[in-house]
């Protein structure tokens, strides 16, 4: 990128310094939308790109289930690495020969480079002082790609294509009362009548949540009118239970429906 750049969002000028600035970048990124930004444009074929942002600013960017889990698909594929720390007031990427400060105007967005020897020198030596204060963030979702891959491994394609459909249509949908990652997970399952302990089971082995956070979840969930349960005798032991979806309206939905059918009934 040899000159300034401008875009209608934080995400088009991202886009450009990552098609075109080396091969590690590194990013000050004092808001949640710069973060959520970043990680919908790394890709695989990027530059490695490390994150310094405050704590608070990264856990309402990765509020959401599915941005999360990208953001732990990259920092699991060694795409990104992520600190915490305070330092600066405007988002900032730094790559070798230059800085671009991130500036947002009414409906536009700009990326002001500079190549000054001396700026980017200086900016670097701050931003390496900082990042070697910082502490490095733990991320609580798993990677998204481990979550789809042995979703459909124990619980088949159809219910792991449910999934996606489901949490890309209620991602932007946050705070309370937004349906969770075991919401969702319980919902799918219903819809395609898997039973309760293979669900619960997949969830905490792939470290969603704990069987017993799922089986309160799947309580809470019946309670509403939202899923129901039928008893599945087996050999030893007490009958499973099978999940289904409660009535006609909800059973009938497409995925995306589904899913603010059954937020409604919760929140009423």
């Amino acid at each position: 990128m040899n000159a300034n750049v401008t875009g209608t969002t934080v995400a088009d000028v991202l886009d450009s310094v990552l098609e075109a600035e080396g091969d590690r970048l590194s990013v000050v990124a004092p808001d949640a939308g710069t973060v959520e930004a970043l990680v919908e444009a790394i890709d695989g074929d990027g530059p490695t790109v490390r994150l310094l942002s405050d704590p608070e600013t990264l856990k309402e960017a990765t509020d959401g289930f599915l941005i999360a889990g990208r953001t732990a698909d990259h920092v699991d594929g060694g795409r990104l690495e992520i600190r915490t720390g305070r330092e600066g007031s405007n988002a900032v990427v730094l790559t070798e020969t230059a800085v671009v400060a991130i500036v947002r105007g009414h409906d536009r967005v700009a990326g002001v480079k500079t190549a000054d020897e001396e700026i980017v020198e200086s900016v670097g030596e701050r931003f390496a002082a900082a990042w070697g204060d910082a502490e490095a963030y733990a991320l609580r979702t798993p990677p998204l790609g481990r979550v789809r891959e042995t979703l459909e491994r124990d619980l088949g394609a159809a219910t792991a294509e449910d999934f996606d459909a489901v949490v890309s249509s209620i991602n932007a949908v946050r705070g309370e009362g937004a349906l969770d990652e075991v919401d969702i997970s319980l919902l799918v399952a219903a819809r395609n009548e898997q039973l309760l302990y293979d669900v619960s089971k997949w969830g905490e082995d792939v470290d969603i949540a704990s069987k017993a956070t799922f089986s309160r979840t799947k309580k809470r969930l019946e309670e509403a009118g939202v899923i129901g349960t039928e008893k599945v005798p087996i050999e030893v032991g007490r009958p499973r239970l099978r999940l289904t979806l409660a009535d006609e309206e909800i059973g009938e939905a497409d995925p995306e429906r589904l899913a603010h059918i059954a937020q409604s009934r919760l929140e009423d």
